[in-house]
């Protein structure tokens, strides 16, 4: 595969993990205007879907022929794969909710690093470079110094760690199937028929959590940012990134959701972030940057 597409898959990625980066924020936010798990997953992932279908719509009007449809095995395939999605928003939302502190339950997210670096390899059956084993160490360091985990030992809860790290591991087979399935098929198509699978996740779990009471103004309120940024937005360019940056390459990449997570708990959330939570930010950086360097003398495969 040429520079060029592993260069365009990367920033795709990191677009795509950024928009991630910004959803703890927002359900925090959520949250505290009373808005339940079961309201906040629900609404999302609706107003994604229904935002997804818009833009197939409009792609296949302006493209016409070009659009390459799903097969009936593509549709299934995807759906199935899409589970994930819906495991990873429920998941990750009932680590906020049970009072996990947004620094920690990204760092909780962030075990997809490793994960999915490990999954690669276990696939591939090779062992990672050894720049890529030293660009892991370095973000999983930046990551404890970033959430500032140390000094949040005390606010840790059991099931909100729990929940943060079965996120984790959903994010990490969503990342290994945007690489995987059906990669001949548009990036739009591929996230909306994803996007159905992670809709019966979170009905059966809206419906399971279902209290009497549904909250619809969330519609109109949280439910569109959280669509936008969490299931509109991301899968697309990740669908679209992945195939080109590769598992591993993209799941370090896709670490500048930490950064991005850090900086809107500092400019939205009014939280402090230390000088030792900037360091390991920085560190993450210059990982991913390790990542995309060709060292001289070197071959161009990592």
């Amino acid at each position: 595969m040429s520079q060029k597409n592993v260069l365009k898959g990367v920033i795709l990625v990191g677009l795509g993990a950024s928009s991630y980066g910004m959803l703890a924020t927002f359900v925090k936010l959520a949250y505290k205007d009373g808005f339940t798990t079961a309201e906040v997953t629900a609404s999302q992932m609706f107003l994604g879907i229904l935002g997804m279908l818009l833009i197939n719509i409009f792609q296949k009007a302006k493209k016409k022929q070009e659009v390459v449809k799903a097969s009936a095995k593509d549709r299934s395939q995807l759906m199935i794969a899409g589970t994930s999605m819906g495991f990873t928003s429920v998941f990750y939302y009932l680590a906020v909710y049970f009072g996990i502190p947004v620094s920690i339950c990204i760092v909780l997210l962030m075990q997809t690093v490793w994960m999915s670096v490990l999954l690669e390899a276990i696939i591939a059956k090779k062992i990672p470079s050894a720049k890529k084993l030293f660009a892991v160490a370095i973000v999983l360091v930046g990551t404890v110094l970033a959430a500032n985990l140390i000094g949040n030992i005390d606010a840790l809860n059991i099931k909100g760690v729990s929940f943060g790290l079965l996120a984790a591991a959903s994010f990490t087979a969503t990342m290994f199937t945007s690489n995987t399935i059906a990669t001949h098929v548009s990036s739009a198509q591929r996230s909306l028929f994803m996007l159905f699978g992670g809709a019966v996740v979170v009905l059966a779990f809206t419906a399971y959590t279902w209290t009497g009471t549904f909250n619809f103004e969330i519609f109109l309120t949280w439910g569109i940012v959280l669509a936008l940024f969490g299931t509109i937005i991301p899968p697309i360019l990740l669908n679209a990134g992945f195939p080109h940056a590769g598992l591993g390459l993209g799941s370090i990449v896709a670490s500048l959701e930490l950064p991005v997570s850090v900086m809107m708990a500092f400019f939205i959330l009014q939280e402090k972030v230390s000088l030792l939570q900037w360091t390991g930010i920085a560190l993450i950086l210059g990982a991913i940057v390790l990542m995309n360097v060709k060292l001289p003398g070197r071959d161009s495969t990592t």
